[in-house]
């Protein structure tokens, strides 16, 4: 065994993690960042269209609207600016880099093993 490659194989196979696992561990990784990702682009997209002050009567404005206040159900409310824009963006932008973040970790995390 080489001391400068502590995972050398024996007989063709190798100690530690086997292949399979990381390569499921790293597919269910990569599910979880696009998840993590697309919640968060939804809630950007949300404050962006509400800054903008886009149509609330258009369909895909509507669509997306309902999607970000269900993802930021929990934070959407959760501070009380006196601006309405202050408001959305502290609210929606605090669910958004919630769910990139603890997505980015886990995924990472997910990704040692």
């Amino acid at each position: 065994m080489s001391p400068r490659h502590p995972r050398t194989t024996i007989k063709g196979t190798t100690q530690g993690t086997s292949k399979g696992a990381t390569k499921g561990s790293d597919g269910a990784a990569k599910v979880i960042v696009l998840v993590a990702d697309v919640a968060a682009g939804i809630l950007a997209l949300w404050i962006l269209m509400d800054l903008l002050d886009a149509n609330r009567s258009n369909d895909l404005v509507q669509v997306v609207h309902d999607a970000a206040r269900w993802l930021a159900g929990w934070s959407h409310d959760l501070f009380t600016f006196d601006e309405r824009w202050a408001r959305v963006v502290a609210g929606y932008g605090l669910a958004a880099v919630v769910y990139a973040v603890v997505g980015h970790l886990v995924a990472g995390r997910l990704r040692r093993y």
